[in-house]
């Protein structure tokens, strides 16, 4: 994410919380995320400080997340959506001044991947590999952001293509990559033939705030 985009990012989080209208897992209810990722406080170009949080599913996807992706698979010409799945919640908390006043703000993103009726790319093996040759490169920018790229004791965490490269996902884009400790990674990849099906569970309606934090 680039430093306009983590600026945006913190203009709407002051915009959810000074103007009073809740995100889409505010005050949830349900059960504890899979796992969660607490970044450092760091300047904001905003001004103050903002800290992120990823809280990780997968989660079945709520009715307006649904309905969000029926709509993008008619405009791309996708239709039918098959699934869709809910993958983390990426949080922010902004600190700093507001009108010469200490203030506070913050405002959460889902994480979503729409399954539309999408084909298999024939290039899946160059995608991969484009991936992996930039994969050191591609941290180093995300870490200039967020602070340093999540590890476990003995290696980095993997790198999750929000939208697959399988079937046509962007190896590199800034926005297409999220890191993901390595047990929920094997989870939400197991997820995804099954998105793709639509008799699989993904095409299920789940709750508007499915977990708590």
């Amino acid at each position: 994410m680039k430093l306009w985009r983590r600026q945006y990012f913190v203009s709407v989080s002051l915009l959810l919380a000074l103007g009073g209208c809740g995100s889409a897992t505010v005050s949830a209810v349900g059960a504890k995320p899979s796992a969660k990722w607490v970044g450092p406080s760091i300047p904001s170009p905003a001004g103050g400080t903002v800290q992120t949080t990823i809280y990780y599913g997968p989660w079945l996807c709520s009715a307006a997340f649904m309905a969000r992706c029926e709509r993008r698979c008619v405009a791309e010409g996708r239709a039918p959506l098959l699934g869709c799945i809910w993958l983390a919640d990426i949080k922010g908390d902004w600190q700093g001044r507001f009108m010469a006043l200490p203030a506070a703000a913050g405002g959460r993103l889902a994480v979503t991947h729409c399954c539309c009726d999408y084909p298999k790319v024939p290039d899946l093996k160059h995608r991969r590999e484009t991936w992996e040759d930039a994969r050191k490169t591609f941290r180093r920018q995300w870490s200039s952001e967020f602070g340093d790229w999540p590890k476990s004791e003995t290696a980095h965490w993997p790198g999750h293509h929000i939208f697959d490269l399988a079937h046509g996902g962007a190896p590199l884009a800034p926005d297409n990559v999220i890191p993901v400790p390595p047990g929920v990674h094997h989870v939400i990849n197991s997820a995804y033939p099954a998105c793709y099906d639509a008799a699989g569970k993904w095409r299920a309606v789940g709750p508007e705030r499915p977990y708590v934090d």
